[in-house]
């Protein structure tokens, strides 16, 4: 069962702590010399910015007065200096936050990647791959500006808060405290909407996931959607998903942006104080209050703000990051229930002895799938699993390759236990063949060639003409070298299967799993491949899995199993002779094909 699908808002099995913050400062950490280096320079920046005020009071309040021409030409010149160097150390700050950002989101983007290589099965067969999708994109993305940029802005513009004010102290004391009377407000208003806003981005976050699970759906079924002229009711799931993005989405940034309003109105407010108080002051005639303290006070006023407008931007920009940083850490985290044992060795080049012992496996709990299933097959025997859907037979094959653990027992190979070697060395030696034949975009010389990639043109040649593939591929307008588009949809799935047989034999596998591997191959093919066939099992510790009977009839080895279990076993004539569910089996598919 799937715990999560399209319409499912996903819940979170960790919430956010400041561990998140740790670990993004984590992949920070390699880069903390340029970004040091970056810090620095834009203070400075900060720092020189600052005294266009400063330079404006002596300019209104001595120079001016004073008619010194030549001050004023030379304190401009120093001016147009300080400006040329203010844009060159913007203009390298911006590229070396761009690369570093980058670097940063390639680095978590990679990590989740390699992650989902190891995942087992189970964690896909629960998920959206849409769900998985959106994480590993659209989430490290919306990290970007925040890495590339935030972080940098947010330390310069705190120093540039300190220098302000520390000018604006050194001008007028009293001006500064009625200038910084208008932050408690602010605070108080950011601590009233901060728990808003990080639950309305939690939300966004899921309606973007849930609306890129059902294009993906819409998109891999697309044909499924045309035949059965589903276009409408498709269209209508995804305006109603759409329009729940679009609602979340409004809702968050509205209350994002009840910050900016807020600062520009607290800004005016305290600007049109300094204005009043000051020109009162002035008028009175009190010490300290000129027209140049008035003008420097003003043009920091405006500039103290500035920086605090940055910070909130900021802070906004963190609360949006903290709810992708969740989903992305929270997929980083999933654990790998499938994996090596700390004492894991290689295992041994396979000869070909397979046995189960009293195996039980449940996909959830309190629903079993097999239970005590015991078999034993030995090197080069080809064994068939036969029986009704849902039986168990898939199960069983997915065991031997260990793509889940067991709820008890244990399934050796050449008499080893293959939860005590490691999973690389163990697959490696295994080739499975799937009823849905995945094709991968690119050339059908690279698809065979997917399990071997060492293999010489020549090779994969002759697995293809091994496997009655040869002839189709060739009347293809570039023959091996034309360009298939993803899953194959340009191939019929018969040539699909086909490919996947010469991709099989290429790999040369010890072990050979087939999983209805003929079931989409017409009967003229599947007589032409059965030379084919015989060669790709030879030596070979073959289990196929059929519905079609006549593939299997040469077997070793038929297992029927039913509800988890092995009802039958034995070889096709002993199974005919005995007159049970096999032969019950073969009679219902002969007198259809009659």
């Amino acid at each position: 069962m799937a715990r999560n699908k399209y319409d499912i808002d996903e819940t979170l099995q960790t919430e956010f702590s400041i561990s998140h913050l740790k670990r993004l400062a984590g992949y920070i950490k390699p880069y903390r010399k340029d970004m040091a280096m970056v810090i620095f320079l834009m203070t400075i920046s900060s720092a020189l910015g600052m005294l266009t005020p400063r330079i404006l009071m002596d300019i209104l309040d001595v120079y001016i007065p004073n008619g010194d021409v030549k001050g004023i030409v030379l304190i401009s010149l120093a001016l147009l200096v300080i400006y040329f160097i203010i844009s060159a150390i913007l203009r390298m700050k911006i590229s070396v936050t761009s690369r570093l950002g980058q670097n940063i989101i390639h680095k978590i983007r990679s990590d989740i990647f390699e992650h989902l290589q190891e995942l087992p099965f189970s964690y896909y067969d629960d998920k959206p791959h849409g769900k998985i999708q959106v994480r590993v994109v659209n989430y490290v993305n919306s990290l970007s500006d925040l890495l590339s940029n935030g972080i940098v802005n947010t330390i310069t513009e705190l120093f540039s808060l300190v220098f302000i004010v520390g000018f604006m102290l050194s001008i007028n004391v009293r001006l500064s405290l009625i200038c910084l009377s208008g932050l408690p407000l602010l605070m108080i208003l950011v601590f009233i909407i901060k728990k808003k806003q990080r639950v309305a981005w939690q939300r966004l976050s899921n309606k973007s996931s849930n609306l890129n699970a059902y294009i993906a759906e819409s998109i891999n079924g697309i044909r499924v959607t045309q035949s059965f002229t589903r276009e409408h009711e498709n269209i209508r799931i995804f305006n109603y998903l759409s329009n729940e993005y679009k609602t979340s989405w409004m809702k968050a940034v509205t209350l994002n942006f009840l910050l900016w309003p807020a600062i520009n109105n607290i800004s005016t407010w305290t600007t049109a104080a300094v204005y009043v108080v000051g020109i009162a002051w002035l008028n009175k005639g009190m010490a300290g209050i000129t027209v140049g303290v008035l003008a420097a006070m003003a043009g920091y006023i405006g500039r103290f703000w500035q920086p605090v407008n940055t910070l909130a931007g900021f802070y906004n920009s963190l609360l949006t990051a903290i709810s992708y940083m969740e989903r992305i850490f929270e997929t980083i985290d999933e654990p790998v229930l499938v994996k090596d044992k700390e004492d894991a060795y290689d295992m041994p080049p396979i000869i070909g002895e397979v046995e189960f012992k009293d195996v039980s496996f449940s996909y959830e709990d309190g629903v079993p799938i097999l239970n005590n299933v015991s078999f034993k097959v030995n090197p080069g025997d080809t064994i068939a699993i036969v029986g009704p859907t849902g039986a168990g037979k898939t199960t069983i094959i997915n065991l031997i390759s260990r793509f889940y653990n067991l709820d008890s027992g244990v399934i050796t190979i050449d008499g080893i236990d293959i939860s005590d070697v490691k999973i690389k060395s163990l697959r490696k030696q295994m080739g499975v063949m799937l009823q849905d034949s995945f094709i991968f975009s690119g050339t059908i010389m690279d698809n065979i060639r997917y399990g071997n990639m060492e293999a010489e043109d020549d090779k994969v040649i002759e697995a293809a003409k091994t496997v009655r593939a040869h002839d189709f591929i060739i009347g293809l307008e570039n023959g091996y070298y034309t360009e298939v588009n993803e899953r194959g949809s340009r191939l019929s799935v018969g040539q699909r299967q086909l490919i996947s047989f010469a991709r099989a034999l290429l790999a040369d596998p010890k072990i050979l799993i087939l999983d209805e591997a003929t079931s989409s191959i017409d009967t003229e093919t599947e007589i032409l491949l059965q030379e084919g066939l015989k060669k790709l099992l030879k030596n070979r510790t073959s289990f196929i899995i059929a519905h079609r009977l006549s593939t299997i009839k040469n077997a070793t080895c038929i297992l029927y199993v039913d509800d988890g279990r092995i009802i039958e076993m034995g070889t096709h004539e002993e199974l005919i002779q005995k007159k049970g569910l096999y032969h019950e089996l073969y009679l219902s598919q002969y007198q259809f094909l009659s």
